[in-house]
């Protein structure tokens, strides 16, 4: 075991002293990084919790620490996995291979959250519930615990959005206590190595239809002589955080707010610039011109842009299905050619009626051409196809390479569940 003062370079697992190593009901896992001051109680208060809720426990601290923490989480008859400091969300990725609880619950050492207060979260598991998210909303915050302007703004703000963008219905997407099986871990696949990994599992967790609760939680503030992480690293770590959650609510869900946004438009575009493409036109007294065709152009371009980037993150996510796989099937390879050859066939032909009347005249235009402006969107469009047909083929070949490996990773998760 390394000395205090020095950080783990390699992983490494430490057991205390008289440690069983079977199945358990329910395996505590937590990431420590210079925790001396708090972490001898919190594994107190994790035994204590497990007690209370009658299950039988793991308690593995995952810790990076340069003090005391790790020694002290052994003799109070903690797990240690000793992993280089590679953010928080890498820690809970190094921590699956030693979890041998059927059901997982997650948080913070710093005393911040009651781990004596297990019992609601087995309950919940015990009724099916896959993923279950702590709410020190519903449950209690205590004076100077949360600052008002994480309290008031940054954490109802990220919860809104969240729910908006994917139909959930949490209270408080950023509590650091939360609970899930082993099957739900499995199916999530955390990716992020920082922060965002709390964002990363609620959100996948909706997307992927995971049976969800929320129980209460007390919250908390920093005992003394301990200063919090986001402290330490100054005035702009909370910032720097929310920043980092929102790109992680937005990487994976650009299909929520491009998609049916971008049907629209696209919808919408090719129709007014197909109307235009013959000349301008007057509705109900309402003129409409060059300008409004070429609105109507743009809305098409981003509007058939949108869908494309929407329809290949269902397909690199894979968190949800609709649309991306009738794309798939219907769109192959030799259709997408076909179709982007027909439409930039039919804009070059409109443009290049255009280019033989501008060389007649004398390489002068007496009028402005609709159809060969409506022939440069065809052209557009015909490139876009082109493009997003080779993007399809290119993401059914990975799939086809990763398959392989994802039945390996499959078949190691299954193993150590059924040890």
């Amino acid at each position: 075991m390394a000395d205090p003062g020095s950080a783990p370079t390699a992983v490494e697992h430490l057991l205390p002293p008289g440690a069983q190593t079977g199945p358990v009901d329910l395996s505590i896992v937590v990431p420590a990084l210079n925790e001396a001051v708090t972490v001898g109680e919190f594994v107190d208060w994790c035994q204590e919790g497990l007690k209370r809720a009658g299950v039988t426990g793991q308690i593995l601290i995952v810790d990076s620490s340069t003090d005391e923490t790790p020694q002290i989480a052994l003799s109070r008859g903690a797990e240690v996995l000793r992993t280089p400091k590679r953010g928080l969300g890498r820690a809970y990725i190094d921590a699956v291979p030693y979890i041998r609880g059927r059901w997982i619950v997650m948080g913070d050492a710093d005393l911040t959250y009651d781990f004596r207060e297990l019992a609601a979260f087995v309950e919940r598991f015990r009724q099916g519930a896959e993923f279950v998210m702590g709410s020190r909303f519903h449950g209690s915050i205590e004076a100077g615990a949360m600052p008002p302007l994480h309290r008031y703004f940054g954490t109802p703000l990220t919860t809104w959005i969240l729910n908006r963008i994917y139909g959930s219905r949490y209270s408080d997407i950023h509590c650091g206590m939360r609970g899930l099986t082993r099957e739900a871990l499995k199916k999530i696949d955390l990716k992020s190595q920082s922060w965002e990994y709390a964002s990363e599992m609620v959100l996948k967790a909706a997307r992927l239809g995971l049976r969800t609760a929320e129980v209460p939680v007390r919250f908390y503030k920093d005992r003394q002589g301990r200063v919090s992480h986001h402290r330490r690293m100054g005035w702009l770590s909370p910032w720097i955080a929310g920043w980092i959650n929102l790109k992680v609510m937005l990487v994976y869900s650009p299909d929520s707010f491009l998609l049916k946004p971008g049907a629209v438009l696209l919808t919408a575009g090719l129709l007014l610039a197909f109307l235009l493409s013959f000349g301008p036109v007057t509705v109900d007294g309402i003129g409409l011109n060059l300008y409004w065709m070429l609105f109507g152009v743009t809305c098409a371009t981003l509007g058939y842009s949108s869908v494309q980037i929407g329809i290949i993150a269902r397909i690199m996510h894979g968190l949800r299905s609709g649309i991306d796989g009738t794309v798939q099937r219907q769109l192959t390879y030799n259709r997408g050619m076909i179709l982007a050859a027909l439409s930039s066939g039919i804009g070059l032909l409109l443009v290049g009626m255009l280019a033989w009347h501008y060389v007649r005249e004398g390489l002068r235009l007496s009028q402005i051409s609709h159809p060969a402006i409506f022939g440069l969107l065809m052209i557009i469009l015909g490139f876009q196809t082109f493009g997003f047909t080779l993007l399809l083929e290119m993401a059914q070949r990975v799939k086809a390479r990763n398959e392989p490996r994802s039945e390996e990773h499959t078949s190691e998760l299954q193993s150590l569940t059924n040890l």
